[in-house]
């Protein structure tokens, strides 16, 4: 059942994170930070999204803050590095971030860029990490099939480990992957699972060769293992650009997984100038438990007052949205 409002409001902060590098459009990540019975947790929907959408956070953050979780099979999750769509030149300090992390991210198929620009940036990563690191590419959904299909190409010298969403709708990636199977290069669903009615279509549909899941966006930790487990496919765990509090909640997420065989998108924490908490990698990962935030750093990132009312009023809103379902 959803908790009263009171509850989850009498402990609410909201924070401003400043970006290092402009992400997903984001220089300031916001975010609403509660606490449970059960510790701390986030609610932190993108604010282009919808309330229906958004109320899907809502639940993950009550269910991991008012909820006992699963039992985690790991210690520590290794992280992939995540490289904006930065210049070339930029590339080594991004990755300077990430110290010890095996595996890169590489945004690709931005607005206002070219397939030339996506080129130059991953040839760059694939220099800077060497012929064993491993790469991975993230088009979010921004190409048709043709697109991808001669993107991939493009991009296939650099040992792609896998291309994650580059088309939005599931018929489209499996077209994709039907043209691109030959070449061996894995088809990654991100959206198609995670902003899906029916998060197991795209596995239904032969569309992907593995599921990004995220544990705010599908519900919580319990739902996300279910897709899973229901999908048959292997997993990786992202972050929706989550503080170091969302971050705890994925890295539990991938720990309680039973097969774990990618490195997780969870070192996102160092994309922030500062985090409400320490937690980036270390050695290639993170380490698994819940996070409480700092008091200090609460204060000091707070968001202002009529910020702060609009996330209260969006949870308020989402709350019903709960409520009314219970």
């Amino acid at each position: 059942m959803t908790p009263p409002l009171a509850d989850i409001l009498s402990t609410a902060r909201v924070v401003a994170l400043p970006m290092t590098t402009r992400f997903r459009g984001v220089d300031v990540r916001e975010a609403l930070l509660l606490e449970g019975p059960e510790g701390w947790a986030e609610f932190s929907p993108f604010v282009e999204y919808s309330d229906a959408e958004a109320s899907v956070w809502l639940a993950a953050a009550i269910d991991f803050g008012w909820m006992p979780q699963p039992t985690p099979r790991r210690t520590t999750i290794g992280v992939n590095a995540t490289v904006p769509a930065v210049p070339p030149a930029q590339v080594a300090a991004v990755l300077a971030r990430f110290p010890g992390c095996r595996t890169a991210k590489v945004k690709v198929a931005e607005p206002g860029q070219l397939l030339a620009d996506d080129v130059a940036r991953v040839r760059a990563v694939r220099e800077a990490m060497g012929p064993e690191g491993r790469i991975r590419i993230d088009a979010n959904g921004a190409c048709n099939i043709d697109e991808a299909e001669h993107a991939i190409h493009a991009l296939a010298e650099f040992d792609l480990e896998y291309v994650e969403q580059p088309c939005a709708s599931v018929d489209e990636l499996a077209e994709l992957r039907t043209r691109v199977k030959y070449m061996g290069i894995p088809i990654a669903a991100d959206e198609s699972v995670r902003k899906a009615s029916d998060p197991i279509a795209v596995a239904r549909a032969g569309a992907a060769d593995l599921l990004v899941i995220k544990a705010q966006p599908l519900g919580g930790i319990r739902r996300a293992l279910d897709i899973v487990a229901e999908a048959g496919l292997p997993a990786v765990v992202s972050s929706a650009l989550d503080t170091a509090v969302g971050l705890a909640q994925g890295a539990l997420l991938a720990a309680s997984l039973p097969e774990l065989d990618y490195d997780c998108g969870l070192g996102t924490g160092a994309l922030f100038v500062e985090d409400v908490a320490e937690l980036v990698p270390r050695d290639g990962g993170i380490p698994v438990g819940r996070i409480s935030p700092d008091a200090e750093r609460l204060d000091r990132f707070a968001a202002s007052p009529e910020r702060t009312q609009w996330w209260i009023d969006r949870l308020t809103r989402c709350h019903a949205l709960l409520s009314a379902s219970d």
